[in-house]
């Protein structure tokens, strides 16, 4: 009986890290499928320019997941900064479906906060301008009007500029506020939080009006090994895939 439940985020899948890839898929197989949930926290895909794209290895990861929620293994998904387009074509081709960017669940009679992450970084005031822009819907239909091709050249200039405009950032304007993260807390009645996003795993324990309170940060996955969440027998264990 599947009891397991996983989480993930930050994989950055795209076809120029074909080991990252084919761990992915690995892991669907071999250890995912013996879950009875997987929770992906956004940046599954290193770029996302919408769901007619089927350049690989989409196609490859399309059939996995699918595979996988056939045999029994729920799936679910919150959006990143980098695959914010990835919308309901794509979950129904898949067996995903897709969560709010804050989605409160509950485990073994835990209530538990997911998001990517991304949120929570409020300090970092030109991100959070581009993402209110970025999620508008006006903004989105002009963006996915573009035939495929040019959205592919537009997500490479994209991160670029992406990775140029981080070597301008402090490492604290970059990582979470933690008044956000309380905020965040107490609106969703939770004093557990796991996300993803900074590229910083670690487990944080602090003090929510006066009671104990985690926040679990995922690990982005590398060519030469990655991490997952895992919540069994109450309670939460990492795992090395």
């Amino acid at each position: 009986m599947k009891q397991d439940v996983l989480f993930i985020s930050d994989l950055h899948l795209a076809l120029e890290k074909p080991e990252i890839t084919r761990r992915f898929l690995s892991f669907l197989q071999h250890r995912a499928i013996k879950a009875k949930s997987l929770y992906i926290l956004g940046d599954l895909f290193d770029a996302w320019i919408g769901d007619d794209d089927n350049t690989r290895p989409i196609p490859a990861i399309k059939k996995a997941l699918k595979q996988l929620a056939d045999s029994g293994t729920d799936i679910f998904l919150l959006q990143g900064n980098r695959d914010f387009l990835l919308g309901q074509d794509f979950c129904k081709e898949t067996g995903i479906r897709l969560l709010d960017e804050y989605a409160p669940i509950e485990l073994d009679g835990q209530r538990i906060l997911l998001t990517h992450g991304d949120l929570l970084c409020s300090d970092d005031l030109a991100y959070q301008a581009f993402r209110i822009k970025s999620h508008s819907t006006a903004w989105q239909r002009n963006v996915l009007s573009k035939p495929l091709w040019l959205r592919l050249i537009a997500a490479r200039w994209y991160r670029f500029r992406s990775y140029y405009h981080k070597r301008g950032k402090t490492l604290d304007i970059m990582d979470v506020n933690q008044d956000t993260v309380f905020e965040s807390l107490r609106k969703y009645t939770c004093h557990t939080l796991i996300h993803g996003h900074t590229h910083r795993p670690n487990l944080h324990e602090f003090t929510l009006d006066g009671m104990p309170a985690k926040r679990y940060v995922l690990a982005d996955w590398k060519q030469d090994g990655a991490e997952i969440l895992c919540w069994k027998n109450n309670n939460f264990k990492t795992e090395t895939v």
